[in-house]
């Protein structure tokens, strides 16, 4: 959906929360500029708004967990706030799921800015930010560790409860 839609229905996925953050940085002077973080499949890929303040890099994000919600401006490169998400976002069982994130990912290439007004569905735009280039951050033949159970409980910290518990 569309900022607008997202504030009429009073609800957003990631991707729409996303859109909604870029659509406040446009509004006040910044790029709007979306992240994705790709996972192996295992779990939902994730999308951020970023944001700069002077040179650092920020983000901010609709999720339903505690930790990928926001991250501060105090990041010099895209690829260390995208490291940032790593270690929180696993599976239930504490596998580790991202494998890789995007460039900066401008929608001022949607010159018309009806992706802020429009009443249809966007999905363009995901299609589009799926399809971008992406940069893998696991090394080939490393081994990863699991999350530890200690970990895999503060993982499971959510806002609204799932429809599956």
């Amino acid at each position: 959906m569309s900022p607008r839609r997202v504030l009429r229905e009073g609800k957003a996925h990631c991707i729409e929360g996303a859109l909604f953050a870029a659509a406040v940085f446009l509004f006040h002077g910044q790029r709007p500029l979306l992240l994705d973080l790709k996972t192996n499949g295992e779990d939902d890929d994730h999308v951020l708004a970023l944001f700069q303040w002077k040179t650092y890099w920020g983000a901010i994000s609709k999720t339903n967990h505690a930790v990928l919600r926001y991250r501060e401006p105090i990041y010099k490169t895209i690829r260390e706030l995208a490291l940032s998400c790593f270690h929180e976002y696993f599976t239930p069982k504490g596998k580790k799921v991202m494998v890789s994130y995007s460039r900066p990912f401008s929608l001022l290439r949607y010159r018309s800015f009806n992706w802020i007004t429009s009443e249809k569905n966007l999905w363009h735009i995901p299609r589009d930010l799926d399809r971008s280039p992406h940069i893998k951050i696991i090394p080939r033949g490393l081994r990863l560790r699991r999350a530890d159970p200690l970990e895999i409980d503060a993982g499971n910290l959510r806002q609204f409860k799932s429809r599956h518990q």
